[in-house]
This record gives structure tokens, C-alpha cells and sequence, in this order.
């Protein structure tokens, strides 16, 4: 992060307070971009920051101003990654914090900020009673209370975000002759809002120095059960009225009062293009757990509520499918919530069955895991295609998977494994998926085979006369979800 120094408010490097922070890689969601039709969304893994998110930027800069300033002591509220960052900074920087936090706040993250040797003050009540608390405190103790979006420092340091983003972007976009680019859109779950308006501030002065020729449009996702934002732009109110009792889950959003950050990020949107969108719990939940299955990103739920958003909008077409998209992958989600998983996420086997019984005693525990096994045959000749279906089937269920890249090996290949479902793309070298379908229908022990069309192909009202009643389904590529998928195939081997 300090690489951008210069642009940042601290006077003398001497009182810079830094664990590395910044920096974050800008990933291609590989699996998801082939699932959504949208090949250029990348993701800003702030996971990856000292304390697992990206509030370590904001504890970063605002610690080293405090201890510019002389203090010795601070007041902060938060719902979870404030606190830990800011305890793990002010640890380093001498600094005692009292960290105000809400009393839904979980109790494994009380205990990280309180092992930093921070006083955890838990409060009963709302985020939004919370700061009040604490700003009645720190005003009686005669402390410094770092108050978030009002904080100078702590806008500023977002603006990293910003640099980083338009830095790695043409390397990953694999354009040739450009030094900085802004994407289409930066996508970014909000509570106070801090993050949207100190990225806007960063590409607003790279736009300044000449380094980016255009502005990203943002989207600025929260939840339905507290989204003072969303339905205050979309009365267009000049500044949000409060949630008075937040209904979510995601209690890192929950913030009813969002403070100044409303009005600034509302006109930019006016003027600039973008959108405020709202997301179920359950939309984010599930978000949380598709990006995990698909490509190996496990996330709070304040990054699944980003995601969330992009899936809304990119269905809803606000985000077109071409378009350059960033989403900000704000923090880590640990521990695991029970609710994410399936009731049976884990099997037993018993060991001390082996010391007793040998050789035998083992086997007998590993049979306990056998299941009926479903078998698939997957014709697809894009090894990105192909993985992406398999990666499905593989996350959700006990399936025997079998591949085929061409039409006459994958007829074949059915022949020999006799595969419950076939998931069939048409557009294939030599035998395409149309002869394919024929020469199923032609076999009398094979044509009792339910086969799902998966394909990129728009069809013509012949060619969809063409698939004859032997299809079971049809998705096509970029318009469809793993629950479609599954749904289809756990549709077809019931039937």
C-alpha cells in the first residue's frame, strides 16, 4: 500500500505503522465468468491482508496518523473487522483501543480483537447504537474516536484499492502497450459506505494524473432486511433515510444510519452511471457458497452479498456480460457458519475399527462410506466448459464422471459406462451434438439415456425441431446457474 505514498495523508515515514498490508492479487473468477457468460470478472482478494480483510488498508493509515498525532489511546465501533484491524495495528503502534461492538457480533471475533490486548466493550443493541455508545464515551473519557466515513485517514486509504485495480488490470486483460485501466464496473457490498467513495476518490485522481482515461461505474449492493441506501436512491432522495430496525443476517451491513457517504456516492452514480441493489440473505449465502465450490474462494458474507448483487445484475442486464468487472472480496469467513453446509457435510470413519479387527476392520469402515453413484457422461469439447459442469457435479453430489471432446469418442464412451444422464454440447469437431442425439435416438439400449443440452449456440426454430424429443433439457451457456444445472440433471435420473 505505501508504494502510493505520495498520495497518501501522513507527513513523516517515520511514524508509518505497516504489517505488509496492500497489494492484494486481482483474480479471474474462472468458473464463474464461464457459468455467468461473463469472461472479465476478477476479484480483489482483500482476504489476503495481515488480519483477513480489507479494513487492515484503513487501520494501516489511520494508526500511523494517530500515532503522528501523539495518541495514546482510541475509541472505535465496529461489527467485526474494524475492531480486529485496528487492535492488531495499535498493538504495534503502542496504542491502547477500546473496541465497541455490537453484541451480534461473533463471539470468535471478540475473543481475536480481545487477544490483542484491546478492551472489548460489548454493547445489546444495533450497530447504529453501538457508535453512539462509543462516541458518548470517548467524548466523557476526553479520547480519540476514529468515526469511520468522517475520518480523513480512513477514506484515504481506500484509495489503494483504487491504484492497485487499474495497475493489474491490463496485465490480466493482456493488453499490450497499456500502463493503467479502469474496469466497467467495481462491485462492492456497503455498510457506511467508505469503500465505494475512497475507490471513486482513488480513480477520480488516477483520472487526474493522466493514468486512466474513463471512471468506473459502481454498484453498491446491501441487504433487503437494511437497505437505507437502495430504497432512498430509488425514491431519489438527496440523503438516506434510516433503517430503524435492521433485519438481516449479515451483520457486518446492518448499519440503519449510513451517515454522509449516501449523498456523495448517490450523485456519482446519477452522473456517472452504476447502481444501489438489494440482496436477499439467502441470495448471499448461497453466493458464498458458489464462489467457494467453484473457484476456491471461500469469503465473509459481506463479499457474498457483492456477489450476490453481480448475479442480480448481470440477469437483470445493468451489467452487460462484456463488460470489465470488479468485485471487491472484502474479507475471510471463519469460522465456517453451520447454516452454509449441507446437514451431512462430513462422514465418519472409525479407526480404532482397524487396530481391533486388522486389514478387515478397516475395510469394513471405508465401506460405510460406498453410496449410490450416479454416472455422467459430459461431451464438451472446451476444456473450460467441461470443467466448470464437472466442477458442479463434483461440489454437490457422488457422481461418476465421464468425458468425452468429440461426438464419436463420446458416443463411444456412452456405449461402454452407461451413464444415468448425458450433458451433451452441440457445437463439437467431426459428429456434433445434433448426430449425436440421432444416433442415440437410433439405439434401441441406449435411447432410454435422458440427455441435457448444454450449449453457446443460439438456435434456429429448425434446429430446435432438429433435437427431437430425446432432449430432456436445454441451458445455454452464460444464462444459466449451478442449481439449474443440478436441477436438471437430478430431474433427468428421477425420471
Amino acid at each position: 500500500m505505501w508504494r502510493f505514498r505520495e498520495l497518501l495523508p501522513l507527513v513523516d515515514d517515520a511514524h508509518r505503522v505497516t504489517m505488509g498490508e496492500g497489494g492484494t492479487p486481482l483474480l479471474r473468477a474462472v468458473n464463474l465468468g464461464m457459468m455467468m457468460g461473463c469472461r472479465d470478472v476478477f476479484v480483489k482478494d482483500e482476504r489476503q491482508g495481515p488480519t483477513g480483510s480489507f479494513k487492515d488498508r484503513q487501520a494501516a493509515l489511520s494508526i500511523s496518523v494517530m500515532k503522528e498525532m501523539g495518541l495514546k489511546e482510541a475509541v472505535v465501533a465496529s461489527t467485526g473487522n474494524v475492531a480486529i484491524a485496528y487492535s492488531a495495528y495499535s498493538a504495534l503502534a503502542g496504542i491502547k483501543l477500546w473496541a465497541f461492538v455490537t453484541s451480534l457480533v461473533p463471539s470468535e471475533k471478540m475473543r481475536e480483537v480481545a487477544i490483542y490486548g484491546s478492551e472489548v466493550v460489548k454493547v445489546t443493541g444495533t450497530y447504529d447504537q453501538t457508535k453512539q455508545v462509543a462516541e458518548r464515551f470517548a467524548e466523557r473519557q476526553g479520547l480519540f474516536h476514529d468515526r469511520g466515513i468522517r475520518s480523513f485517514a480512513a477514506r484515504e486509504s481506500m484509495k489503494t484499492v483504487a491504484f492497485e485495480i487499474a495497475e493489474q488490470l491490463p496485465g490480466l486483460l493482456r493488453e499490450d502497450g497499456t500502463a493503467w485501466r479502469a474496469p466497467d464496473w467495481y462491485v462492492q457490498a456497503v455498510s457506511g459506505g467508505m469503500g465505494p467513495v475512497g475507490v471513486w476518490k482513488g480513480f477520480e485522481e488516477l483520472k487526474e494524473l493522466g493514468l486512466v482515461d474513463k471512471m468506473p461505474k459502481l454498484a453498491c449492493i446491501q441487504p433487503e432486511g437494511c437497505a437505507p441506501m437502495v430504497q432512498s436512491f430509488r425514491r431519489g432522495l438527496r440523503e438516506a433515510e434510516p433503517v430503524r430496525n435492521p433485519r438481516t443476517r449479515i451483520i457486518t451491513l446492518a448499519t440503519g444510519t449510513p451517515g454522509p457517504a449516501y449523498t456523495f456516492l448517490a450523485r456519482v452514480i446519477r452522473e456517472h452511471g452504476g447502481t444501489f441493489e438489494a440482496v436477499s440473505d439467502e441470495e448471499t449465502f448461497r453466493a458464498v457458497r458458489v464462489m467457494a465450490e467453484l473457484d476456491g474462494i471461500s469469503m465473509e458474507r459481506a463479499s457474498g452479498a457483492a456477489f450476490a448483487g453481480l448475479f442480480r445484475l448481470l440477469n437483470q442486464g445493468i451489467i452487460k456480460r462484456d463488460e470489465t468487472v470488479v468485485v471487491n472480496c472484502s474479507g475471510h469467513t471463519f469460522p465456517v457458519e453451520k447454516h452454509l453446509l449441507r446437514d451431512q457435510w462430513a462422514r465418519e470413519v472409525s479407526a480404532s475399527r482397524y487396530d481391533a479387527a486388522g486389514e478387515d476392520g478397516l475395510l469394513g469402515s471405508l465401506e460405510s462410506l460406498d453410496r449410490s453413484v450416479r454416472r455422467v457422461a459430459i461431451l464438451e469439447d472446451d476444456p473450460r466448459a467441461a470443467r466448470l459442469l464437472r466442477r458442479i457435479l463434483q461440489a454437490r453430489g457422488d457422481y461418476e464422471i465421464s468425458e468425452a471432446a468429440d461426438g464419436q469418442s463420446g458416443l463411444e464412451m456412452i456405449r461402454g459406462v452407461d451413464p444415468d444422464v448425458v450433458l451433451l454440447d452441440l457445437m463439437m469437431p467431426g459428429m456434433d451434438g445434433f448426430e449425436v442425439l440421432e444416433a442415440l435416438e437410433a439405439d434401441e439400449e441406449l435411447r432410454r439415456i435422458p440427455v441435457v443440452v448444454v450449449t453457446a449456440k443460439t438456435l434456429t426454430a429448425t434446429e430446435r425441431a432438429r433435437l427431437g424429443s430425446h432432449m430432456e433439457a436445454l441451458l445455454e451457456k452464460g444464462d444459466f446457474t449451478d442449481q439449474d444445472l443440478l436441477r436438471r440433471v437430478l430431474g433427468a435420473i428421477d425420471e
